[in-house]
């Protein structure tokens, strides 16, 4: 029996039952949080938000919507629990990171309230595995306050272009500096490493803009070590938002494509390093 058609006595002892033709679209959206082996789950109907922290100055959230599995449900309003990510990603990948062409691994998640185990069901050409993952009490996440209603600065760009800039910029730079401005440049990043200032200009009107909606001229410096890990996301993005607020806080949101075609969104927030005088 393949685990796509298989119905799991026990499925009504819990509270979270998701299943997914496609492991590698759960996986390949965690892989772009993971940077600490700790990761926060929170599950509602709307589907899973793994949260990842660091130094409680960089939070990431990958949001993986319920309409990415091919049956979801939850049984309460919520349920969260925190999980060794890096145990979590050996067990989706237990098969391998690629799987034959036209072979794909499919999963079942179950997860029957506090105190639990993550049980994981896959099954890949008729060969099924099961993983148990101790669950343990979640960490009261960060609430970095970012509200949309305090947005001052937001570019919507291609990530193919800022990959670019990634790979031109000066990686011994401690900081990288962010400028948003109605006026040019527009939108600058800049690092000060080794090699000297190194700047990278994108015009307002530049095909790879899509959206450039500028208040007032922010110039805000991020701990470039903060900022990273957030280059899995973006290796895998196809569109990003880059958003300041008032207080010079960070959002970074990827739009994430699957190999089905479905969209996820993975975020991540910084809060700046030091004040720029003007």
């Amino acid at each position: 029996m393949s685990l796509a058609t298989q119905q799991g006595d026990d499925d009504d002892n819990n509270i979270l039952v998701a299943k997914v033709d496609n492991a590698r679209n759960i996986s390949n959206i965690l892989k772009a949080i993971h940077f600490r082996d700790t990761a926060t789950v929170f599950a509602s109907s709307n589907g899973l938000k793994v949260t990842v922290e660091e130094s409680k100055c960089v939070q990431a959230n990958a949001f993986i919507q319920a309409g990415v599995f091919q049956e979801y449900t939850i049984r309460q309003d919520s349920a969260t629990f925190k999980v060794n990510l890096t145990v979590l990603l050996e067990c989706l990948t237990i098969f391998g990171s690629s799987s034959a062409p036209g072979m794909n691994t499919a999963l079942k998640m179950c997860y029957a309230g506090y105190g639990s185990p993550l049980q994981l069901l896959l099954e890949e050409g008729g060969v099924l595995t099961d993983c148990s993952i101790k669950t343990m009490e979640p960490d009261e996440m960060l609430d970095f306050g970012f509200s949309s209603a305090n947005v001052e600065n937001k570019v919507i760009m291609k990530s193919e272009c800022l990959r670019e800039a990634w790979s031109e910029l000066d990686m011994t730079s401690e900081v990288l500096q962010i400028l948003m401005s109605p006026d040019k440049p527009y939108f600058r990043l800049s690092t000060f490493g080794y090699a000297g200032s190194i700047h990278a200009d994108y015009p307002k009107d530049s095909d790879m803009v899509e959206s450039f909606q500028c208040e007032q001229t922010q110039t805000n410096r991020y701990k470039l070590s903060l900022l990273k890990p957030s280059v899995k996301a973006l290796s895998l993005s196809c569109k990003i938002s880059i958003r300041t607020d008032h207080r010079g806080f960070l959002s970074l949101q990827y739009m994430v494509r699957n190999e089905d075609g479905q969209v996820s969104f993975v975020e991540y927030y910084c809060c700046p390093d030091e004040d720029v005088e003007e």
